[in-house]
């Protein structure tokens, strides 16, 4: 398929605006073509998950950009690396290793993207606004973007995501299209009860739930509550693009794209409603743990990145239930928020608590925790569904309270009665319209 240029395309595909510049063009038409767009156009910002090392082809990938002269033309950050550049400690993988990750950060920030090193960049620098064109990279990162603020990105890798950022382009396709962000399946909360709405734990096992039953389509959901917050989205978002390959959710009356039911099927029916009880969440919630309760190793937080609300909620509870000095917990967040931790106090009652603070990376992408076998309880559901093939880790999963109190005793406590039946129905005031009931 021809790609229509402009002139400043063809430019840049000509060699007139520096190697670096032809090399990410090239790319950039050749997937267009893959991709069917018959254009580019043009973004605001975007968001690199190139520089984590998967091995030496991205290093060397990143030195000829470099050698390219390669710089970024529109606000760019970066998403984790592989070591954390505050806490090189922290690394446990082979210096070799070690070494390459940190040139490859390193490389990055060079061609001036902004060195947040976070797969949270909206609750950074950087927050796109609603409707702007984006290429963002990092599979929570994309779903927040594109559901939560309501950007438009499609799923971006390495390689295509620093070349839209050299050239400010990108194939004008899929979820940039507000025609192909029309809402395909309707999940609908069916008697849950009131209080588990408003509990934290519940959105990354919806989330799980949503991905593996939605693939790649985009789901609705109906039945949330107004008063979900961003926390809550970004924990349903990220387990969604885990365990399916989820883009883009609209939940009604919560979300920017779907204040109304035909506003999230754009005047359509959906191809399929999906009941989703109570009944169902607790056998996700199955899905979640690789290993019965028990002895736990190490508590592990922040997939994605924790934010200051989310250490606002754990730091009475680690006042009331420090960690066991057998048990390793491990919190990963941004440079942003760990600078807040410090200005507030926080940091040093973390660090007197037992708590080791990571940042630039997280435990499921590089070698940071201590033990090599053992159990891992989580109340991420990112961390839930890659912790066993990438670390070789068991995992637990449960709530902030049950991960927090486990940590305390070394072995599993549970709230019995989180996941009871009890004040069943949606949420009164939930927004929908007369064609919610059909």
């Amino acid at each position: 398929m021809t790609v229509e240029l402009t002139t400043r395309d063809q430019a840049m595909l000509d060699g007139d605006l520096g190697a670096a510049a032809q090399m990410a063009m090239r790319i950039l038409v050749t997937m267009a073509g893959v991709y069917g767009a018959p254009r580019l156009l043009d973004i605001e910002s975007a968001h690199i998950d190139g520089c984590l090392y998967h091995g030496f082809s991205g290093l060397e990938f990143a030195r000829k950009l470099l050698a390219g002269g390669a710089k970024v033309v529109v606000p760019t950050t970066l998403n984790v690396g592989a070591v954390d550049l505050l806490h090189p400690e922290h690394f446990r993988g082979d210096a070799e290793t070690g070494r390459h990750a940190q040139e490859l950060m390193q490389a990055y920030v060079q061609m001036g993207c902004q060195p947040i090193f976070t797969c949270a960049p909206y609750q950074s620098t950087q927050r796109p606004s609603f409707g702007s064109q984006i290429a963002w990279a990092e599979s929570n990162a994309i779903v927040f973007a594109n559901s939560v603020l309501g950007a438009r990105t499609n799923r971006y890798g390495d390689f295509i995501d620093i070349c839209a950022a050299i050239t400010g382009r990108a194939p004008a396709v899929g979820l940039h299209l507000a025609e192909n962000r029309r809402g395909q399946l309707l999940y609908r909360l069916e008697d849950i009860p009131r209080h588990l709405l408003h509990e934290d734990v519940l959105y990354p096992v919806l989330g799980y739930l949503i991905g593996e039953r939605s693939g790649s389509k985009i789901p609705v959901i109906e039945g949330l509550p107004p008063t979900t917050t961003e926390d809550q989205l970004k924990a349903l978002g990220a387990a969604a693009a885990s365990s399916g390959a989820v883009a883009l959710f609209h939940a009604i009356g919560v979300t920017p794209e779907a204040t109304t039911w035909t506003d999230a099927f754009h005047h359509q029916e959906p191809e399929q409603i999906i009941p989703v009880t109570l009944a169902d969440l607790r056998v996700t919630l199955t899905k979640l743990g690789t290993a019965p309760d028990g002895k736990i190793d190490v508590v592990a937080l922040g997939s994605p990145h924790y934010s200051l609300d989310e250490f606002e909620q754990l730091m009475p509870l680690l006042e009331r239930y420090p960690p066991h000095p057998d048990v390793e917990f491990v919190v990963s967040t941004q440079r942003s928020v760990f600078a807040e931790l410090a200005r507030l106090g926080w940091r040093k009652l973390l660090k007197s608590a037992g708590v080791k603070l990571v940042v630039d990376t997280c435990v499921v992408v590089t070698p940071i925790v201590n033990i090599q076998e053992g159990v891992l309880m989580t109340n991420s559901g990112k961390y839930a569904h890659y912790s066993p093939g990438n670390i070789g880790l068991q995992v637990i999963f449960g709530s902030l309270e049950e991960c927090v109190r486990s940590g305390a005793l070394g072995y599993v406590w549970r709230d019995k009665g989180l996941w009871e039946s009890g004040d069943l129905g949606l949420e009164t005031g939930s927004a929908s319209d007369s064609q919610s009931s059909q």
